[in-house]
């Protein structure tokens, strides 16, 4: 999954400065240019980006409702510890939460829904190191398949929670623990089983197969965290 590059954001001039020190900014967190557990130093980042202490702190607000930045007592902000524990507590939600998204957006699928998750799929198959059994790279939000399947769901709330406040700290475990897996090819078929689910209106089936789907690559992550 791809993230927000370090300078590109600052190249968007449409954009305020407080948006762009946030993708910036949440891009470096999640590739580990910004090592998880380290301090944020808001004088330092105001030197580094020729930033006001508003726009900064506006981005770190953000940063923080995502669940990247916590802020401690006396301490002040720091990005979030990476744990086996916070890893499989998240896996344990998505397991439950983007089941859920797979039911509603099979009752909900749209004919531009199903296209566009077509053609995604297609998008991913060409990969080379898929196609190797090396990896499966997915791109960040609309070119996502989780990401995707949740704005299918068309629930506000379950867009907020997985889209939003809990998606960039996945990205982040996943970045910062590797990319390779050997299920890269057995996890694109099932990719493809709960399209064929949703497009079919089995909300049922579709719900089983992406909780199966999440739960084998939260033992995948156990076995290769040992």
């Amino acid at each position: 999954m791809g993230s927000t590059g370090v300078n590109s954001p600052l190249r968007e001039p449409h954009q305020s400065l407080a948006e762009r020190l946030f993708l910036t900014l949440r891009g470096e967190i999640v590739e580990g240019r910004i090592p998880a557990g380290s301090k944020i130093s808001e004088p330092e980042l105001a030197r580094r980006f020729n930033a006001s202490r508003g726009s900064l702190r506006e981005a770190l607000m953000r940063l923080e409702s995502l669940g990247l930045l916590e802020r401690r007592v006396n301490v002040g902000a720091r990005v979030v510890e990476l744990s086996e524990r916070g890893l499989l507590d998240l896996y344990e939600v998505r397991e439950a939460l983007e089941g859920m998204a797979c039911r509603l957006a099979a009752e909900q699928r749209s004919e531009e829904d199903l296209l566009e998750l077509r053609q995604m799929l297609s998008r991913h198959e060409q990969q080379e190191e898929l196609q190797a059994g090396k990896a499966y790279f997915q791109p960040e939000g609309d070119f996502d398949f989780h990401f995707r399947i949740v704005q299918a769901s068309k629930n506000d709330l379950l867009i907020d929670t997985l889209c939003n406040r809990l998606y960039y700290r996945v990205r982040m475990y996943r970045y910062q623990l590797g990319m390779a897996s050997p299920r890269a090819q057995r996890a694109f078929r099932e990719h493809s089983h709960i399209i064929e689910a949703i497009e079919a209106g089995d909300g049922e089936l579709a719900e089983l197969l992406m909780r199966r789907h999440i739960r084998a690559s939260r033992q995948n992550i156990e076995n290769k965290l040992r």
